[in-house]
């Protein structure tokens, strides 16, 4: 790195000889569980390059352009290793290793096993041989999906400022400030009281900002030089080293009796980590079946690294490749027995006291009521649109909902609104529903709340803005801040009164005597005399949600398949999700739109392509294909309501259902519209041209 320093304008130069050696320790940053030593790794190589676009050195200068000339003048010594970008092929025997002494754990225990397959585990229920024997029909098929980026808007960026006391500030678009600092912490072996986060306005995230990148890099620099570093990623850059939804590889087999009742399900689920352990493949095991009754389950669910970007979460992370499969060989079934689809569905249907495979039993739940809108939906009610190639497909989908740690801070202003910090990166119109919350409880008109995120010292702590969290955990925090904050102007009136305050009660947003009904103040009223009456008045809570409740989803979808470029175009689209309570249901309507919009991207046009080097083909959004305005439809939203009796509100999480179904749907439009099934995603207009060709081959030799 001499000659970088050299130049003119340079003012620091960091590489992963700077960090201090990390501690071999887990840790949760939103919806992921991950080493913070494989998170130091990531951020700066030592030793090994694990894939195209892993950091090995960063620079500081006065401008972009004196710092890009510097990285130049790096030079770096590489020994080319064989990449492995193939799932399988990185499962075999003797494939090349990303880490030379990594062992697989198998089923919860550590083996001496050298592989590039970090974990096995196993979900299992009731007995899968037994169930098999009982089906009428089974149906056993292959899948493969692509690796998918989030596709936010906004590149990663960041400021680190580490001053002379010893403290880092960090400025950083994330979904979760408390996540960040963490990181940061431990990467750099400071005290997390040393690290203060401010959360930025965020241009996107998905699940995609949790994870730390250049922080460590940054706050190194900034420390050698006494200022600010800022660092923006290029969007190659976003492509090539921030982590994308896994793709992966998934063996489904399930059976069914005549009378359409699903006696067993069996998958092997393998999921690509990318560089370091901590793929999705759980969760996405415990999601796969997530809709259906079935007695007689077993899932294998493999972590398996290689030479790609390491994975982090996508909304509803490992839900999407799951369902692509079990959705498929659901319809398939449907048609070998001659069942509607959603008759299948709906026969199998989880409901309240239905064990999943992973355990879990549930609680009130809207899956059977999510079904019957789209069966009762006037699309699915309607005629298939006439032409050449039209098709109609349908899939369900669930999604856990988190809950976890929130905590929310009311100040009452003298001119009688009121002040709300709470700390969840607003990512989806959050901050409107928390505002919504507080001036119901205390019967204020929303726009006297005055709605705000705040820093790490300014607010409690915040799990992150993931797992369709936060309208039920902060929102519920939101709510005790509120009783606590009328409470609190109940004793304030009764002083003002002079009155016990045993005898104010809060009524129509106002306070009143109930001895004497004369004696009565207005919420301003209170506020404008809090100096007189002991002081700033202030309503705080917090909370550790347990009860969110789970969310399904149910979606139909009509294509139109160009029988001579392979294209397929979207003409209809219905998602029917029970939303618990729609606190802002314009808001839940985007984010089920948004959901959909994504998922049908994943399912016809994106995904990560690789050269034999294991560079990535397509680092930028001109070839990176995702669909805009003009390659979907209005989709069509159908908010079912079955209320979350954990909540006060009854609210459920929304934002990642949305996403589970798609993939599976447009498929199974594709095979109704063409009569051919494609197993690989996404489901691009040469695959699609390869089936229809297949087609005419197969109807070419029955009609010889």
């Amino acid at each position: 790195t001499s000659k970088a320093m050299q130049l003119e304008g340079v003012r620091a130069v960091a590489t992963a000889d700077d960090l201090v050696e990390t501690v071999d320790r887990m840790s949760d940053i939103g919806e992921s569980r991950v080493n913070i030593r494989d998170i130091a790794s990531n951020s700066l190589a030592s030793g090994k390059v694990l894939y195209k676009g892993h950091a090995v050195a960063a620079v500081a200068a006065i401008s972009p352009h004196i710092a890009e000339e510097a990285l130049e003048l790096i030079e770096v010594d590489y020994e080319p290793l064989t990449p492995v970008v193939d799932i399988l092929q990185a499962m075999e025997d003797g494939a090349p290793l990303l880490d030379e002494e990594r062992t697989t754990r198998e089923l919860g225990e550590q083996t001496d096993r050298k592989s590039n397959i970090a974990s096995h585990n196993r979900q299992e229920m009731g007995d899968i041989e037994a169930g098999f024997a009982e089906a009428d029909e089974i149906v056993e098929r292959e899948f493969r999906t692509a690796t998918v980026h989030q596709g936010y808007i906004e590149p990663q960026n960041t400021t680190v400022l580490w001053k002379r006391d010893g403290s880092i500030t960090v400025w950083v678009s994330t979904q979760g400030a408390f996540q960040i600092r963490e990181q940061v912490a431990q990467v750099l072996q400071q005290p997390i009281g040393k690290v203060k986060v401010y959360p930025c306005e965020i241009g996107g995230g998905f699940g995609g900002k949790f994870p730390i990148y250049m922080e460590p890099a940054a706050a190194v620099m900034s420390h050698k030089t006494g200022r600010a570093v800022k660092m923006v990623m290029s969007r190659a850059e976003v492509f090539e080293a921030t982590g994308p939804g896994p793709g992966g590889y998934i063996k489904c087999k399930m059976g069914v009796k005549r009378d359409g009742t699903v006696t067993a399900a069996q998958a092997y689920m393998a999921y690509e980590a990318g560089a370091f352990p901590g793929s999705a493949v759980g969760a996405g095991a415990a999601c796969m079946l997530g809709p259906y009754n079935i007695a007689n389950v077993q899932i294998d669910a493999y972590d398996v690294v290689l030479n790609k970007p390491r994975s982090t979460a996508y909304r509803a992370p490992g839900a999407p490749n799951a369902a692509h499969a079990s959705e498929c060989v659901l319809d398939e079934l449907a048609c070998r027995i001659g069942m509607d689809p959603l008759e299948l569905r709906r026969k199998n249907a989880s409901r309240e006291g239905t064990r999943r495979a992973d355990g879990t039993l549930y609680k009130r739940i809207g899956c059977e009521e999510t079904v019957d809108a789209a069966r009762n939906s006037e699309h699915y009610r309607s005629p298939k649109p006439e032409g050449g190639l039209v098709g109609r497909g349908v899939a369900s989908g669930f999604w856990f909902n988190g809950g976890g740690q929130s905590a929310a801070s009311i100040h009452v202003q003298a001119d009688g609104t009121v002040s709300l910090v709470e700390g969840s990166t607003d990512i989806g119109g959050s901050r409107a529903a928390m505002a919504m919350i507080v001036a119901e409880t205390l019967e204020l008109d929303v726009d006297q709340v005055k709605p705000s995120v705040g820093d790490t010292d300014s607010i409690g702590f915040h799990d992150g803005t993931g797992g369709s969290r936060v309208t039920y955990a902060t929102g519920h925090a939101c709510y005790l801040a509120a009783q606590d904050t009328k409470a609190k102007m109940v004793a304030r009136a009764a002083q003002q009164l002079e009155v016990d305050e045993d005898d104010v009660e809060w009524q129509n947003g106002g306070f009143v005597c109930t001895s004497d009904a004369s004696k009565k103040l207005t919420f301003a009223e209170v506020a404008a005399q809090q100096g007189s009456t002991g002081g700033p008045i202030e309503g705080n809570s917090s909370v550790n949600a347990s009860g969110a409740g789970n969310a399904f989803g149910t979606h139909i979808v009509d294509v139109d398949v160009d029988a001579e470029t392979g294209k397929v175009q979207i003409l209809r689209y219905t998602a029917a999700q029970d939303v618990g309570k729609a606190i802002h249901p314009s808001y839940v309507e985007g984010q089920i739109q948004g959901g959909v919009a994504q998922g049908i991207g994943w399912a016809l046009t994106e995904g990560y392509f690789y050269n034999e080097d294991g560079s990535m083909a397509n680092p930028t959004f001109l070839d990176y294909r995702m669909p805009t305005a003009l390659d979907l439809p209005m989709v069509e939203t159908i908010l079912v309501e079955v209320p979350n009796p954990a909540s006060p509100h009854g609210i459920r999480g929304v934002g990642e259902v949305p996403l589970v179904p798609p993939l599976a749907a447009v498929a199974n439009a594709i095979c109704d519209a063409i009569g051919e099934r494609l197993f690989d995603l996404p489901m691009s207009p040469d695959r699609v041209m390869s089936a229809l060709l297949r087609k005419s081959a197969h109807s070419s030799e029955a009609a010889g």
